[in-house]
């Protein structure tokens, strides 16, 4: 079954990790992690789960709305695994938000400036 040490049910929106059997992590957002939880445990969550049961929660965080929820899903999704593993283990030591990891394949996150600065747009072909 699921491992969710972590998953009362408190309100709002949740962004959270899943160590799956084969060792590979999942990514998620949801505004009921405990149900979101027993989905999965029940082989009716995410297709990439449902072969990969048992699954453990790992990680999760709160984010502030569901865009938020959403974007931070997309950049855990775009971490390598050694990013993942980094976010899991600094949220274990008790280092809050994955202590400077971004969704560069585990490079530290840009400045605030950086990051609010407009980029150029691509052409499209």
């Amino acid at each position: 079954m699921t491992s969710a040490p972590h998953a009362e049910r408190r309100p709002g929106w949740r962004v959270y990790l899943l160590r799956c059997r084969d060792g590979s992590l999942y990514a998620g957002a949801t505004n009921d992690l405990a149900r979101r939880l027993e989905r999965h445990a029940l082989g009716k969550g995410a297709r990439y789960t449902r072969s990969r049961l048992p699954v453990a929660l790992v990680y999760e965080e709160r984010a502030k709305d569901r865009g938020a929820a959403l974007r931070r899903e997309a950049e855990l999704k775009r971490l390598d695994r050694a990013g993942k593993l980094a976010l899991v283990a600094d949220r274990r030591k008790g280092r809050g938000r994955g202590a400077g990891v971004s969704a560069r394949r585990g490079a530290p996150r840009r400045s605030t400036a950086a990051r609010s600065a407009p980029r150029a747009r691509r052409r499209a072909r």
